[in-house]
C-alpha cells in the first residue's frame, strides 16, 4: 500500500505564507494522494460575551470559521486550480494540538506537516508549545518546515542509535532509514545519509583510574560504534561514504553535520513516553533539535500508542 497519500497541513493562522502547505503540494505532486489543510481557532472573548444566548454565541463562532475558511482558500487557490486535491477544515478548538492529534487518529492521516518558525537564516528553528506536544503525542509522522527554500540538492540525515541493546531502539532505527529511504525515492531521490555520535571520555573515570587510558577507550567506543553503524548500513545498502561516526554530544553533532551537508531535513525517532528519543534516551534529543537549523521529520515506533502519550502530564499552555 502506498504511504503519504492523506496528508494534514497545520495551518498556521498569524502567515498569509504557509510553507508547510506548499511542502505538502510538492509532496503531492510527486506520490499522489490529498492534502488537509486544517486550522483549530479559538476566541475566548466569544465564550464570554453572556448577554449573547448559546445560539449567539454559536453563529459567532461558526461566521469565524467560515471566514477562516474562506481565508485558507484564498492561500490554496493557485494550488486547488492547479487541480490539487485540498480540503479545508477549520474546528473550533482551545488546544491546537488535541485538535490535530484527534484529526489525525480519526481520519487515519499518514503525515503531518507544520510551518516551524526561525528569527532569520542563521538561527535555530523556533519550536513553541503546541509543536512540541505535537512532536511528542501524534501518533502519525510529523514533518516540521522551516520558512526558508529548500536547499539545492538538500540532502536527508538520518540520526540513529548505534549504543543501545534494547531491540525497540534498534527496530525504530530500522524503521528511521526504510522510511527516509522511501520517501528520498519517491520525491526527488534525495540522498540520504545516516549519523551516530558517540560519546567523550568521561572525565571522572580519567581521574579515578590512574591507569586509564582516554584514547584505547576511544578507540574502543568508536570501533563498536563503526560496526554497529556497518551492520545497519548494510542492510539498506547505503554506501560507508553516506554514513557518518563522529565524537561528541549529539546535540553539537547533529546539527552541525546537517549544517555541513547542507541537509533539507533531519530525520528523528520518538519513543513516546519518555519524550523525544531518535538517537539516545532523556532530553538529549529534544537538545538536537533546539540546534537545528532546516527541517524535521519525526517518526514514532510502529508499537507507538496514542493513550499513553494522552496521559503525559504537561502544564505548558499553548501559544
Amino acid at each position: 500500500m502506498s504511504r503519504y497519500q492523506n496528508i494534514l497541513v497545520a495551518v498556521d493562522a498569524e502567515q498569509d505564507d504557509q510553507p508547510a502547505l506548499r511542502r505538502a503540494v510538492y509532496l503531492n505532486q510527486r506520490i499522489g494522494g490529498k492534502i488537509k489543510a486544517f486550522l483549530p481557532i479559538y476566541d475566548f472573548s466569544y465564550e464570554m460575551t453572556t448577554l449573547l444566548s448559546p445560539d449567539e454565541r454559536a453563529s459567532m463562532r461558526q461566521g469565524v470559521i467560515d471566514q477562516r475558511t474562506e481565508w485558507i482558500r484564498h492561500q490554496a487557490k493557485a494550488y486547488i486550480d492547479a487541480g490539487v486535491n485540498i480540503d479545508i477544515k477549520v474546528v473550533w478548538h482551545n488546544r491546537p494540538h488535541e485538535a490535530i492529534i484527534q484529526e489525525v487518529s480519526q481520519h487515519q492521516h499518514d503525515l503531518v506537516l507544520k510551518m516551524a518558525h526561525q528569527y532569520d537564516r542563521l538561527e535555530s528553528v523556533i519550536f513553541t508549545p503546541t509543536d512540541w506536544h505535537i512532536l511528542r503525542k501524534c501518533p502519525s509522522p510529523v514533518w516540521m518546515v522551516k520558512d526558508q527554500p529548500w536547499p539545492e540538492k538538500g540532502k536527508a540525515l538520518v540520526a540513529v542509535n548505534l549504543a543501545s541493546e534494547d531491540p525497540g531502539h534498534d527496530a525504530l532505527n530500522h524503521k528511521l532509514v526504510r522510511e527516509s529511504q522511501l520517501l528520498a525515492d519517491m520525491v526527488n531521490h534525495t540522498e540520504v545519509h545516516l549519523v551516530g555520535a558517540y560519546p567523550l571520555t568521561p572525565v571522572n573515570i580519567a581521574i579515578e583510574l590512574p591507569d586509564f587510558d582516554p584514547q584505547t577507550y576511544n578507540d574502543a567506543i568508536r570501533g563498536q560504534y563503526l560496526i554497529a553503524m556497518k551492520t545497519l548500513r548494510q542492510t539498506f545498502s547505503i554506501g560507508d561514504e553516506f554514513t557518518h561516526v563522529d565524537k561528541g554530544e549529539p546535540e553539537e553533532v547533529i546539527p552541525g553535520l546537517a549544517n555541513t551537508l547542507d541537509a533539507g531535513v533531519v530525520v528523528l525517532g520518538t519513543i513516546g513516553r519518555t519524550g523525544l528519543s531518535a538517537a539516545f534516551l532523556g532530553n538529549t534529543a529534544e537538545q538536537v533539535i533546539d540546534h537545528l537549523r532546516c527541517d524535521l521529520l519525526v517518526f514514532k515506533p510502529d508499537d507507538f500508542v496514542l493513550a499513553e502519550a494522552e496521559d503525559e502530564e504537561d502544564d505548558a499552555e499553548d501559544d
